[in-house]
């Protein structure tokens, strides 16, 4: 691991005094900056941009690794394309995730609420058992339930970005998991992550343990690789930093 450059200091510097901030001092930021699903009251359209440094306050895990890989992967990316262009395809990736993941949860929403509807139910007495504290025997309205009162945070989704664009720029670079110690190159070992991600996402077997928003991290992979694409195609340049 090289040296840590500007702009990715200043993410980590961020990350982490929110989420003191939010732990400690001020734990209503949570919920106003975490990316809820639009149709909750406390949806807000700036929470596609906040929720990326928001982070678990059950666990320092989760802002430990994503830290870290922004250290790790964000820093030679930076030092490549230059600052301005870092940032512009950090935010991107993670606005896009945003966007991606609130998407999948739209389309599995209204599929459990039609079904809740095929079966006698109505809108307003589906809406009025929206109850973050319940869990349900039904399937669908479990289904609704947990995506209208589960709210994202994490950044994850830019994270993922960084890493398709790590892969494409150093598909040779060996990378090893704590888990799995065995190096392999970047090339293989990155689409083996988000393949891993999108089964989870399908399956709703989760390999990386609950919790996980895994279309988020698709999500940004996917804005990531089609970022990359267009740069490649047009021979995007360093920008001025």
């Amino acid at each position: 691991m090289g040296r840590i450059t500007d702009a990715v200091k200043h993410i980590i510097i961020i990350n982490i005094l929110l989420y003191f901030v939010t732990k400690f001092a001020y734990p209503p930021l949570q919920d106003l900056f975490a990316l809820h699903f639009p149709k909750n009251p406390n949806f807000g359209i700036w929470q596609y941009v906040t929720h990326m440094f928001m982070h678990s306050q059950q666990s320092i895990m989760h802002i430990a690794f994503n830290m870290l890989g922004v250290w790790m992967f964000g820093s030679p990316l930076e030092q490549l394309w230059g600052r301005n262009k870092f940032l512009f395809f950090y935010f991107s990736a993670g606005i896009g995730a945003g966007l991606i993941y609130t998407g999948v949860n739209y389309f599995q929403y209204n599929m459990a609420f039609q079904e809740l509807i095929q079966s006698g139910a109505t809108s307003a007495e589906i809406s009025g058992l929206m109850d973050v504290t319940k869990i349900y025997q039904n399937e669908y309205l479990q289904k609704v339930n947990e995506i209208f009162n589960t709210p994202a945070v994490g950044a994850s989704g830019a994270l993922y970005g960084v890493l398709v664009a790590f892969g494409m720029s150093f598909p040779n670079a060996k990378l090893a998991l704590i888990f799995f110690p065995v190096p392999i190159a970047a090339k293989y070992f990155i689409p083996a992550l988000i393949l891993m991600d999108l089964f989870s996402g399908l399956t709703g077997f989760s390999i990386f343990g609950g919790g996980v928003a895994h279309f988020a991290h698709v999500g940004g992979a996917i804005v990531g690789f089609i970022i990359m694409m267009y740069w490649k195609k047009n021979q995007f340049k360093r920008w001025n930093s």
